[in-house]
């Protein structure tokens, strides 16, 4: 496991400073998260299954401070399309993870602030993972498996699973739906597949209020 005597990592300045330059941004392009999926035709059945992300989601709102100040919380949160990318097994879906509140992040080994995030998301994990809540970091890297678990490995990862999408679709889907605009891109999504809120750019997501917005979204 990853060391706990420090819950801040050396680039947590860098980090801040490259959140808050998203938040500027932020404001701008919030109506394309905040109806990201609305009106895609999921049906009666789709919207039934979202009304308690809509409460979750509106308790969220005041939580997306500090260093999660960039999240977006979802104004009418819908279904989400099912997601594919594959683990250590192969293929999988965000149905797959149905039952659990996922957390979501889409990672390049070429991004630094990505790269930078990875420490804090791997944490994360380790102290709020389980059978309700899931950190799936997915990597986009083109080619093979190589140089993501490589990098991985080299910075101590070990709470993460390890999920994949060589073929960018998973991240080129939460585009079409406004939801990532470069990378890291955050998803959070409740444990009916439905949208709770999102983030474009890095945070400390091992912190304070980052650990206050997950808990808030598992309902504590």
């Amino acid at each position: 496991m990853t060391e706990k005597k420090s819950r801040k990592s050396p680039v947590s300045a860098k980090l801040v400073l490259i959140a808050l330059a998203a938040g500027l941004i932020a404001g701008a392009v919030a109506v394309y998260v905040k109806n990201a999926v609305t009106g895609n035709g999921m049906g009666d059945l789709a919207e039934s299954q979202c009304k308690p992300a809509a409460e979750t989601a509106e308790r969220l709102k005041p939580l997306a401070i500090g260093e999660v100040a960039a999240f977006i919380p979802a104004e009418k949160p819908q279904k989400l399309p099912n997601l594919a990318f594959r683990d250590s097994d192969g293929e999988t879906a965000l149905e797959d993870l149905s039952g659990k509140t996922v957390l979501m992040n889409l990672w390049a080994t070429w991004c630094i602030p990505c790269r930078e995030e990875m420490p804090a998301l791997d944490r994360l994990e380790a102290d709020m993972g389980g059978e309700n809540f899931e950190v799936v970091a997915v990597n986009i890297d083109t080619g093979t498996d190589e140089k993501p678990l490589r990098f991985l490995e080299d910075i101590g990862i070990n709470a993460l699973a390890f999920y994949r999408d060589e073929t960018m679709t998973t991240f080129n889907t939460l585009k079409k739906q406004g939801l990532a605009f470069g990378l890291p891109s955050t998803v959070l999504i409740d444990e009916n597949g439905c949208l709770l809120g999102a983030m474009n750019g890095p945070a400390e997501w091992d912190s304070a209020d980052a650990k206050a917005l997950v808990g808030a979204a598992l309902g504590g």
